[in-house]
């Protein structure tokens, strides 16, 4: 049986059927510099509607660093509801842990990533930043420091670190995620590659639940039928909406692109033969389809 996705061209088309949207930040509102067109405009539509927004973003710095940025772009605390970060996510399993694992984890860390992203690790009481791996007790990975950097600039350091057998606390799931054109690795392609080299990884952020139950406490009282994730990551966004128990709209005009056959986001319709065939391979339910989010 043949799976058809629908493919709509802005939010108004489907905003009757929800009451809350959960909203992946980088390849759906902005691509790292500045919101994508129309994107304002929707986020103040959907708010005007009666919509709860709550922005999603597996970006590993906290949720005042986040907010700033977006602020930045133009994005103010008027054009959406709540905003949550894995960064956050990932300070708060640190500060409070949420299992053994977590409290075993010793008070010197390694950080692999910019310092921009320090704020993941700040104001932990006895925890401290060491530089070297043979120092440390666990690895806290933020993802790379410069956008040209690719996987082979960190093998070293994650050799180094899983022959000592440091467990990794990942801040960021993603494995790309474009800035501007450019496609870049994010913290979660080093986990993947740490854990090929035998390492022991935790991540925080999408897909994992606790990201979403979180959110659902911020939109307040809404049946999950009534709430729809938006992303463009089939492994993230798609796979957190399925397990989370809500609907999931992706964006083709995002990490998965080329795979789709969308040269141009905002000219090229995505071939939806090929998206269901992805998402049938992922065993992942799609509920809608859009090239880029609008209203």
């Amino acid at each position: 049986m043949t799976i058809t996705i629908p493919l709509h061209t802005g939010l108004s088309q489907l905003a009757e059927r929800y009451d809350g949207f959960i909203l992946d930040l980088w390849g759906v509102v902005h691509d790292g510099i500045a919101p994508y067109p129309g994107v304002p405009e929707c986020l103040k539509a959907l708010r005007a509607a009666g919509k709860r927004v709550c922005l999603l973003s597996n970006a590993p710095r906290r949720v005042d660093a986040a907010a700033a940025r977006l602020t930045e772009m133009g994005l103010t605390p008027d054009h959406y509801d709540a905003l949550l970060t894995s960064g956050e996510a990932t300070h708060d399993a640190l500060r409070d842990p949420p299992d053994a694992w977590h409290a075993a984890l010793g008070p010197r860390l390694l950080h692999i990533g910019p310092d921009r992203d320090a704020g993941v690790y700040l104001d932990l009481g006895d925890r401290t930043r060491v530089d070297r791996p043979e120092d440390a007790d666990f690895v806290i990975n933020t993802g790379i420091v410069d956008f040209s950097e690719t996987l082979v600039d960190y093998e070293p350091i994650l050799a180094a670190c899983a022959a000592l057998k440091l467990p990794m606390v990942c801040a960021n799931p993603d494995l790309v995620v474009h800035v501007g054109p450019q496609l870049v690795i994010c913290a979660g392609e080093l986990a993947r590659r740490y854990e090929e080299l035998g390492g022991d990884v935790r991540q925080h952020g999408k897909p994992y639940p606790g990201v979403y139950a979180r959110c659902f406490t911020l939109l307040g009282d809404i049946p999950r039928s009534r709430v729809l994730a938006v992303g463009d990551s089939l492994r993230t966004d798609m796979a957190g909406a399925n397990a989370a128990g809500i609907d999931g709209l992706l964006i083709t005009g995002g990490i998965h692109r080329e795979e789709l056959g969308v040269a141009d986001p905002l000219a090229d319709l995505p071939d939806l033969g090929r998206l269901a065939d992805l998402a049938a391979q992922a065993g992942l339910r799609i509920s809608a389809a859009m090239n880029r989010l609008g209203w």
